[in-house]
């Protein structure tokens, strides 16, 4: 009878209720109870860990270390929300802030984890990986002959690095080998130059962002002061080459926007609340002198490469040419922890083009696209497959798109979307679609 009285009490009386909590004391203790009952199941999700943990420490079959079991759950707890969003130790910690300053020990390569094992998103210019002919969209099964399933992405690399001229052997599956590639690779102190330069033809400055470190917007204003002095007179523009560069420190993408462009929005921020929208612009003034400009994207351009990419291309500023951009359109925040416990690398915030363009699991796309003549050995893995395909990625605002190719020729001879490019800034008719192209499309380059 009490629990029929109940029910019936509150369906007569519901428009009362309605109106007695309509004002600013009943929307508080509305909230109250709603929080009091989001409460009530986070201590019971609580309970459940830490009955769990206290199974595991008492019955598991050999006595387990507290710190490894916690350590864990942590792990399982942050990879469960999204391919970026990770937890490192107190070594791991060190370990990624000597690579944000540009230098440290390893192989020379740039990995995620995928499907359980670790996958190189690109190989560094002239490292012990780029030498040896690791190449973007490999995958490494084993370190020592040790199988990296089961590893997390920070053990497996910590595995990969060592001292200085020690030797390490990765066996490498690659898309259209039948058997693994064994490779030996000699650790070294990686120092990463994360701009490099040269003019072509006395004409046109050529620069390759290779990361975005702590260096790289001071070298890139070192490279565009250098190609002014080398070419005086008669500077038809600059090729800025993004190409397999993975990303890095977001101030560093304002930093390299900011030498293209006098003024105007460079990216915006979007978090889990309205006030924590944040909007970065340029600063400095245009160091090119508002010279022409191509900037050169694929599949292995991704985050930070994305955000200048997509800045100069709203502001219309720069023409974009190759094949559409990755699409990590994702903000991690490091968070450090107290006392010796690490740091989270957490995923914060989205961030969006100048236009409002949400770049997450999309990706940009150049306005003329060019494929490359692929070699037979690499047919069928010069693709990158992109955010999108990533397993617990961010949903996209929109239709997702996966599959770039992300390929770049060893050789400039061979380079299609270079020689584009240099064609685009000396007012050549473009043809867009690479080898098999039916169509042109001819873009003209702001001033």
């Amino acid at each position: 009878m009490r629990k029929n009285y109940l029910f019936l009490l509150g369906t007569v009386t519901g428009v009362c209720l309605t109106l007695a909590v309509g004002g600013p004391l009943g929307q508080h203790w509305m909230a109250a109870a709603k929080a009091k009952v989001e409460n009530n199941e986070i201590y019971s999700q609580l309970n459940l860990f830490g009955e769990v943990f206290e199974r595991v420490r008492s019955d598991y079959v050999e006595k387990p270390d507290d710190a490894h079991l916690v350590e864990g759950a942590i792990n399982g707890m942050i990879s469960s929300l999204d391919p970026h969003s990770r937890y490192m130790n107190e070594s791991a910690w060190h370990e990624m802030q000597d690579t944000t300053k540009g230098e440290f020990g390893g192989l020379g390569i740039e990995v995620t984890m995928e499907d359980g094992l670790v996958k190189v998103v690109t190989p560094m210019d002239d490292t012990p990986a780029s030498k040896a002919g690791i190449l973007s969209g490999d995958f490494i099964s084993q370190i020592d002959d040790e199988n990296v399933q089961g590893l997390t992405l920070e053990q497996a690399v910590n595995k990969m690095k060592g001292p200085v001229d020690t030797k390490t052997k990765l066996t490498i599956l690659r898309k259209g080998n039948d058997s693994p590639i064994y490779v030996t690779l000699t650790r070294q102190i990686i120092q990463v130059k994360p701009v490099s330069y040269r003019t072509n033809g006395g004409d046109i400055g050529y620069i390759r962002i290779s990361s975005f470190s702590e260096q790289t917007g001071d070298e890139l204003k070192k490279a565009i002061a250098d190609i002014q002095k080398q070419i005086p007179q008669g500077l038809a523009g600059y090729v800025l080459d993004l190409r397999n560069n993975p990303g890095g420190l977001l101030d560093q993408a304002v930093s390299v926007s900011s030498a293209f462009m006098a003024r105007g929005e460079v990216v915006s921020t979007r978090g889990r609340r309205p006030e924590e929208t944040q909007r970065f612009s340029a600063h400095g003034g245009d160091l090119t002198k508002g010279k022409p400009l191509v900037v050169l994207i694929n599949g292995g351009s991704a985050s930070a490469s994305e955000i200048v990419a997509g800045a100069l291309h709203d502001h219309k500023r720069a023409t974009l040419i190759g094949t559409r951009s990755f699409g990590k359109g994702s903000v991690q925040t490091i968070i450090p922890l107290g006392g010796d416990h690490g740091a989270l690398a957490l995923t914060t915030a989205r961030y969006f083009t100048p236009s409002g363009h949400s770049i997450q699991a999309q990706g940009i796309l150049p306005d003329i696209e060019i494929l490359q003549d692929v070699p037979d050995e690499l047919k069928g893995r010069a693709e990158m497959k992109g955010e999108a395909s990533m397993r617990g990625h961010l949903s996209a605002e929109g239709a997702e798109q996966t599959g770039s190719q992300s390929y770049v020729p060893p050789n400039e001879k061979d380079d299609k979307a270079l020689a584009a490019a240099y064609n685009q800034l000396r007012g050549i008719t473009v043809n867009a679609g690479g080898p098999a192209a039916t169509s042109t499309k001819t873009t003209t380059v702001p001033n």
